[in-house]
C-alpha cells in the first residue's frame, strides 16, 4: 500500500468525518482519477517532437498516455478532423495515488517562485490546476528535453462541494495558496 493512501485511510476520512460530521462513513469524499492533459498543436506537426512528448508523458505518469484527436476541422487554426492535437493519461489506484504523493512532495517545491496553487474549483467537487513546463518533474531528462511542454493535472473526487475537495487534497497534502498544509 503506498504511503500517501494508508495516509489517506487512516488520517484524512476521520479528519473530514469530523469537519463535515457525515452520518455515515460511506458519505467520505475520495480521489477517483487524476487526468493528464498535454496538449501537442505545435508538436503534432513533427513526428519526433510528438515521440518526446509521448516519452516524457509516459515517464512522469507510468503509464502510456492515449493521443487524443480533433473532432473537426477548422480552418482559422489550420487544423483538420482526426489530426493529433493532445495526449492523455488517467490514473486510478496505486498509480494515482504513488502519482500524487510524488507531485506534492517532490514536484511542488520545484516549481520557480511556486507560493501554493489557487483554492478555486470547478462548483462540482474537482480541482484542475495547469503547469507550464514539463522540466520540474525529476523523471525527465534534462538534457533530452528540447522544449517547454505544458500540462493540465484533474483531480476529480467524489466530493459534492468545492469545500470539501479543497479540504480532502489539503489534507493529502496538496499546498494550496492561504491555507495551512497538513502534515502527517
Amino acid at each position: 500500500m503506498s504511503r500517501l493512501k494508508k495516509r489517506y485511510l487512516e488520517v484524512v476520512k476521520s479528519e473530514m468525518q469530523k469537519k463535515f460530521e457525515y452520518t455515515n462513513p460511506m458519505m467520505n469524499p475520495g480521489l477517483q482519477k487524476v487526468v493528464i492533459n498535454m496538449g501537442i498543436a505545435e508538436a503534432s506537426k513533427d513526428k519526433n517532437a510528438m515521440q518526446d512528448c509521448i516519452k516524457e508523458l509516459t515517464l512522469l505518469s507510468g503509464q502510456k498516455p492515449i493521443i487524443t484527436k480533433a473532432k473537426k476541422a477548422i480552418s482559422n487554426f489550420k487544423l483538420r478532423e482526426k489530426q493529433p492535437i493532445g495526449l492523455k493519461v488517467t490514473l486510478r489506484g496505486l498509480r494515482m495515488f504513488d502519482f500524487i504523493d510524488r507531485f506534492f512532495n517532490i514536484v511542488c517545491p520545484r516549481i520557480r517562485d511556486f507560493r501554493g496553487f489557487e483554492s478555486k474549483c470547478d462548483g462540482r467537487g474537482n480541482f484542475s490546476l495547469g503547469l507550464s513546463d514539463q522540466q520540474v518533474f525529476p523523471e525527465i531528462n534534462l538534457d533530452e528535453v528540447k522544449r517547454a511542454q505544458g500540462m493540465n493535472i484533474s483531480f476529480v473526487t467524489s466530493a459534492k462541494t468545492d469545500e470539501e475537495c479543497i479540504e480532502l487534497l489539503r489534507l493529502l497534502g496538496l499546498p494550496f495558496k492561504n491555507l495551512p498544509i497538513a502534515v502527517a
